[in-house]
């Protein structure tokens, strides 16, 4: 009997701690759980958003959304416009330069990106139109591109198409790849 009592001193201070130990854990894991959660969560919503953007004393854009959701993760904070983004872009003598519109924005602010998803349209102020489901203005390279399909149309009905493109932050120099177009010639369309 005294040799089962020595046994169970030992084993019960044993089997405690290790119960113990797993029941930490198992609250860790559940705390580590929570704060993930958190992370995802909106830090703010913002309605009717008008933000001016502006460089050494310049007015370079004007982004509007009706909903804007700020999100604090620690890798890479963002904010989400999913009701629709519409960016303004002005040139030196605050005229408009271009004009992008999309159904959904995304805002980096580490990296300075916007990216616009699904029905984006960005029209230059000379009539030329550029569509597409995706694109990224890169506003620390200047540059704005798409990994979609884009179809950039001309005032008189010229078309060029492509698999992906790439061009500096004004739409003036852009570069198609896979690309295929529709040309005026003397007389007639050439494809």
């Amino acid at each position: 009997m005294q040799s089962r009592l020595k046994q169970l001193s030992i084993y019960l201070p044993a089997v405690f701690i290790a119960l113990l130990l797993s029941a930490c854990e198992n609250d860790l894991n559940k705390v580590k759980a929570i704060a993930a959660a958190d992370a995802t969560k909106p830090i703010q919503r913002t309605t009717g958003v008008d933000m001016i953007l502006s460089d050494s004393g310049f007015v370079k854009a004007q982004l509007t959304a009706p909903l804007l959701i700020q999100y604090d993760t620690k890798k890479d904070p963002y904010s989400v416009m999913p009701k629709g983004v519409k960016v303004v872009l002005y040139n030196r003598a605050l005229k408009e330069d271009i004009n992008i519109i999309a159904d959904t924005g995304y805002y980096y602010k580490e990296k300075d990106l916007i990216i616009f998803h699904k029905n984006v349209v960005a029209t230059r102020n000379d009539g030329i139109v550029y569509r597409s489901e995706e694109l990224i203005w890169d506003k620390n390279k200047k540059q704005t591109y798409s990994n979609k399909n884009v179809l950039m149309t001309k005032p008189n009905g010229e078309q060029m198409t492509g698999t992906s493109f790439v061009s500096d932050d004004k739409f003036l120099n852009p570069k198609f790849q896979n690309s295929t177009a529709i040309i005026h010639v003397d007389g007639g369309l050439a494809q």
